[in-house]
């Protein structure tokens, strides 16, 4: 009896000391998820402060502007000007209801300013457009190579309309959908924001802002077009 009654004391003791690893076990776990989720809001953060982006915002706004057609809203950026004027891209469905339409005329404003674009060509596969203005606007240097993931990156546009907002977050992967290449990124992006630029932390366009997913649940999966996309065969840039 004695013994039974040491044996139970013994598989008590055992079972007890298993539950107090499990629990030990899973808080460890969590204090490592915890750690590690301090550690990425840390590294944001160091990259987010490590760059000017005040000063990187102001070196691109002069040569970002709003595009509307009579249906439409979207941004662009001047990728290339000469003594005739400037390119400004641009995504192909913010201007798609005027060259459908068979209007090849859409608004551009740029600050206070409002001038005349005329659309000039388009590539409708990979939703890239050239809009031309006879204005003379400072072009935004590209970069030759797509950026790392990971790195830090500013949205440039006119969500809903309001011309120079910024949004910052950083690259998080690259994707193929439909047969398209994209850039996904975390900075915010609203409707208005299309065909604006996504720049680097030197103020170089890396892509041009194009959709997002959404969804119950879904957050900061921004989409963008790789900006050699459209230096390689619709634009010159620089």
């Amino acid at each position: 009896m004695i013994r039974a009654i040491v044996a139970a004391a013994v598989v008590v003791a055992v079972a007890a000391a298993g539950f107090t690893y499990l629990v030990r076990g899973e808080l460890a776990m969590q204090r490592q998820l915890a750690a590690q989720q301090t550690r990425i809001t840390s590294l944001e953060r160091n990259a987010v402060s490590q760059t000017d982006w005040a000063s990187v915002a102001a070196s691109v706004e002069g040569s970002v502007v709003t595009i509307e057609t009579d249906k439409a809203l979207g941004s662009g950026w001047v990728a290339h000007a000469d003594a005739t004027g400037s390119d400004v891209v641009t995504n192909f469905h913010v201007i798609a209801d005027a060259w459908t339409a068979g209007h090849e005329n859409v608004i551009v404003r740029r600050g206070d300013a409002t001038s005349k674009g005329t659309i000039v060509r388009v590539d409708a596969s990979d939703d890239l457009a050239v809009v031309h203005v006879t204005d003379r606007w400072g072009a935004l240097a590209t970069a030759a190579q797509r950026p790392k993931v990971g790195a830090t990156v500013m949205a440039v546009g006119s969500p809903l309309g309001l011309s120079g907002t910024v949004t910052i977050g950083i690259v998080s992967g690259f994707r193929s959908l439909e047969g398209s290449d994209y850039v996904q990124f975390s900075a915010p992006i609203s409707p208005g924001n299309s065909g604006g630029p996504v720049v680097d932390a030197r103020g170089r366009v890396v892509a041009v802002a194009s959709a997002k997913l959404v969804g119950d649940g879904v957050e900061a999966l921004s989409l963008a077009i790789p900006v050699q996309t459209a230096c390689l065969s619709l634009v010159t840039c620089g």
